[in-house]
């Protein structure tokens, strides 16, 4: 995400491993609040999903057991 084109190389899962080679290099506040906004974003796309399938089920008038049923 802080890096949709590459131009880099982590070694590990810290910030120390990055290795900067094509990018401009980004401090390790950065790299922290860049997860913390990804954990963020993927929470807001799940409760958007919830609440798209929950309106769904509404308009067809079904409960979510019941499209389980039609779906499996």
């Amino acid at each position: 995400m802080l890096f949709p084109n590459g131009g880099y190389v982590q070694i590990g899962d810290t910030f120390e491993g990055i290795d900067f080679i094509e990018c401009e290099p980004i401090t390790k506040a950065e790299y922290t609040a860049g997860f913390a906004a990804f954990d963020k974003l993927e929470l807001e796309q799940a409760e958007a999903t919830a609440t798209q399938k929950a309106a769904l089920l509404a308009r067809l008038g079904i409960t979510a057991d019941e499209a389980k049923l039609l779906i499996g």
